[in-house]
């Protein structure tokens, strides 16, 4: 292995906004004492908004601790999985923080995945118990038996709603497509009864930087999605240091968050959810960030910091209800997952008045490891420079040990206290992926003179569409299924709001034809 990189090989850090440490002397505590802490100094302060539901700090610990109590009951003790198949509600916030507390793992799902990708993902995570929506209860009663899941609990978009729209979802819900009947079922529960039920009594459980908060899966080459083993020390630091780097970050302040990143996306955990509960903001919850609701948010609750992907960006700078918006209101907007073309980056500063800060992370670490400085110099078209604690290289394709020159390209690697623990029961996809310390992004990357860092080419065989991971075996599997199909490839290309866009070439059993629909 080369020589690990000196402080004098990080021209990166003097371009650091004043303010911002080279390193972070580490607080020790973790996410629930955090929440703690937080809900001590603000009781009432706002947590969370719901379409227009509020919850205060206060009581997002109780319900949080009725959770965990109620989770004790069912036997989770430190260490078991318990999954999450949620958007953006009230629960999905709470499940995930009770979870925690009792030292449970939390599994976070994507609420739009098959029922194979989801077989996998909770067979291979050993989940015990689901929490998801009623909308989803019936295909994930069908699929309990083929996992190790026993007890479901089920919430619905009605749980928590404001007057009037309380009295009025039992009316329009299902006609509307938001509700569903749960079909009767042993160990189903709903989520409200269960609340009413327990106590917030929750056993003591003491956990510590080392142990496993989370399993975040994704993807790879192969198409089988693997669990990224995240530390409860991976996640608070990684709250710590972006803290740190966006030096307008002072806990306690009266600053709004915009919850439309999917809380299932890591994107979304860290830089929203984990973000905004650990500063004592507010959250305002986005179950369905398409452009018309975005702007509606943005209308309604004057978000002050929006993570966001580049599709939502340009989805709402696209749309004609951008012209009664006022987006005056955001003071910091940070960008990741795809590349942001540069006139969306102009066009939604002379709609703001702010800069786009444009970054990158992997599910493998935590995930930001770069982003541009919020007050000095941005590079349009760079990731920015690493983090605090963070260091990288470039190093050459062919012995993936040699540093390169500066502005030469090669795979880049990242050092730091964001790294994942391992890939869950994958030793030698962690070997591969972590050595020596250092993270194989598979990223193909050049630094320049300045230490920023430009991502030019992937060496893994992926599609980002839409701020989401893509994989073009899970694609190619389904159309082999197909009685008439003989070979099939799925490949990304360009596409203006998407970033990228899944295209197929298939081709067809001897003597046999077929429409596009079919």
């Amino acid at each position: 292995m080369s020589e690990t990189i000196t402080t004098t090989d990080r021209p990166w850090l003097k371009h650091y906004d004043p303010g911002v440490p080279q390193s972070i002397q580490y607080e020790t505590i973790c996410l629930p004492e955090k929440l703690e802490s937080i809900a001590h100094a603000y009781p009432a302060k706002k947590a969370l908004i719901f379409m227009g539901y509020k919850m205060s700090y206060r009581e997002l610990v109780t319900m949080r601790d009725r959770f965990a109590t109620c989770l004790a009951d069912f036997g989770i003790q430190k260490g078991d999985r318990v999954a999450i198949l949620l958007p953006n509600t009230i629960p999905c916030v709470v499940a995930y923080c009770a979870i925690m507390k009792i030292g449970g793992i939390v599994v976070m799902n994507n609420p739009l995945y098959t029922d194979r990708e989801l077989e996998h993902q909770f067979n291979d995570s050993g989940a015990q118990v689901l929490v998801t929506l009623d909308l989803l209860a019936s295909r994930m009663i069908k699929l309990r038996p083929k996992t190790k899941i026993k007890q479901i609990v089920t919430t619905s978009i009605g749980d928590y709603l404001p007057f009037p729209k309380n009295l009025l979802f039992p009316l329009v819900g299902k006609k509307k497509g938001l509700a569903a009947d749960v079909p009767p079922a042993d160990q189903v529960f709903t989520w409200k009864e269960l609340i009413a039920k327990y106590p917030p009594d929750p056993p003591k459980v003491r956990v510590s930087h080392e142990d496993t908060a989370m399993f975040q899966y994704t993807g790879g080459t192969t198409g089988v999605s693997k669990g990224v083993m995240l530390s409860h020390g991976n996640l608070i630091k990684q709250y710590q240091a972006l803290k740190a780097w966006n030096t307008r970050v002072k806990e306690g302040d009266n600053e709004v968050m915009l919850g439309a990143l999917p809380f299932f996306h890591i994107f979304g955990i860290t830089c929203s959810m984990n973000l905004a509960i650990c500063s004592g903001w507010t959250n305002i919850l986005v179950p369905k960030p398409q452009p018309k609701e975005l702007l509606e948010t943005m209308r309604k609750f004057k978000p002050t910091f929006a993570p966001l992907v580049p599709t939502m960006l340009i989805g709402m700078l696209n749309h004609p209800d951008i012209e009664k918006t006022d987006l005056s209101c955001i003071k910091g907007c940070f960008s990741g997952s795809a590349p942001l073309p540069v006139e969306v980056i102009k066009s939604f500063a002379d709609k703001t008045g702010t800069n786009i800060s444009e970054g990158f992370g992997m599910t493998e670490s935590s995930p930001v490891t770069h982003s541009n400085p919020f007050n000095g110099l941005r590079k349009i078209g760079s990731i920015g420079i690493p983090l605090p604690d963070t260091d990288c290289r470039i190093v050459d394709l062919s012995d993936g040990q040699t540093n390169v020159p500066v502005g030469e390209t090669g795979e880049l690697l990242v050092k730091g206290p964001q790294v994942m623990q391992g890939y869950w029961n994958r030793d030698d996809a962690t070997r591969e992926t972590v050595r020596d310390g250092w993270l194989y992004t598979g990223d193909i990357a050049k630094m320049d003179e300045d230490g920023y860092f430009y991502i030019v080419d992937r060496k893994k065989d992926m599609i980002i569409s839409g701020g989401y991971n893509v994989y073009p075996r899970d694609i190619d599997e389904v159309f082999y299924e197909h009685p008439k199909v003989e070979e099939a490839c799925a490949i990304g290309i360009p596409h203006e709001t998407r970033g990228e866009q899944i295209k197929v070439f298939v081709v067809l059993k001897a003597g046999m034809t077929a429409s596009p629909a079919q």
